[in-house]
């Protein structure tokens, strides 16, 4: 029996002077409260910033009026765009992406399937990204949230040292051949990646995004000076150096450490929803539990450094 890890929780909020903070679990996540995207002043962003850093992923509801120019205004006080890999945005908005999934696709795999960090096979991965909802199902569609932070600082400091000199290799690989056996084609952004099933040869973007990049496997955050595990089970194929039947056991070791139920939080989306995650300090997950209904959302992400 595996116990559940204990005594470094600390998700506790801040006091702040212009916001609330409400934590949604003991690991991870946070509402915040008192404040609307269209109205937000500066103080107010310092704090959002701040308690996104201290929580992982923050939300807030009931954010209507916020349309794609809104969302781009929100996203570009944290810094510059970022590549998004899968799409090219909505007409006129080139860096809001549109995750639409209709009532009448059938797909085993949906966007954002499998825990992962956003576009981790770039040279240079989103450091931050912004998911609004516009049409939410019934019931399903969560997102579930793990502390990368947290889960790195229970493990023992041997690990820690082990770890601390790896490079995970991140490669859009499996992503691409799931999708090609359990998507229908559609005009989506895993839908597209479907359609090259039937293609003679990848393009050269996705040929880049199938050799991946290699990353360290233990990251600091560029702000906060947190050390937080960098790999996932989606996109983490190997490690720099090793071979598959080396790296196996250490990637899926940490896939299920990092992962297990004392390091995540469970969002239930609502719609005129606003969330935002950083990239660098926790993975995430969808679930395709609710075919026969339409999911419509739209993120931006913000361009990071590389990793370190």
């Amino acid at each position: 029996m595996r116990l559940h890890p204990t005594g470094k929780f600390d998700n506790y909020a801040r006091t702040y002077a212009h916001i609330e903070a409400r934590p949604l679990a003991a690991a991870i996540g946070a509402e915040i409260l008192g404040v609307h995207l269209t109205r937000i002043t500066d103080q107010q962003f310092a704090e959002v910033r701040d308690a996104l850093f201290r929580h992982k992923v923050i939300y807030l509801r009931s954010q209507r009026g916020i349309g794609h120019a809104e969302h781009e205004a929100f996203s570009l006080r944290f810094g510059d765009f970022a590549e998004d890999a899968y799409t090219q945005g909505v007409a006129g908005h080139r860096n809001v992406h549109p995750l639409i999934k209709e009532a009448s696709d059938r797909s085993k795999h949906v966007f954002g399937e499998g825990w992962h960090t956003d576009s981790p096979f770039l040279p240079r991965p989103p450091a931050i990204t912004i998911l609004r909802s516009v049409e939410i199902p019934p019931l399903g569609g969560d997102t579930t949230f793990a502390n990368c932070a947290l889960a790195y600082d229970m493990l023992s400091d041997t690990y820690k040292r082990i770890v601390g000199t790896l490079k995970t290799h991140f490669s859009l690989r499996d992503v691409l051949k799931s999708a090609q056996q359990s998507v229908e084609i559609s005009d989506s952004p895993i839908g597209r990646l479907a359609a090259t099933r039937d293609a003679p040869r990848l393009s050269e973007d996705l040929e880049r995004k199938v050799r991946g990049t290699c990353h360290p496997m233990v990251r600091t955050h560029p702000v906060t000076g947190e050390k937080a595990l960098y790999l996932d089970p989606s996109y983490g194929i190997g490690i720099e150096g090793m071979l598959p039947e080396e790296s196996a056991p250490i990637l899926a070791y940490l896939s299920e450490h990092l992962t297990q139920p004392a390091f995540t939080c469970r969002l239930r989306w609502e719609p005129d929803m606003v969330v935002a995650w950083d990239n660098r300090l926790c993975v995430h997950q969808a679930y395709n539990d609710y075919q026969g209904h339409r999911r419509e959302m739209y993120r931006t992400t913000v361009g990071g450094e590389v990793p370190s």
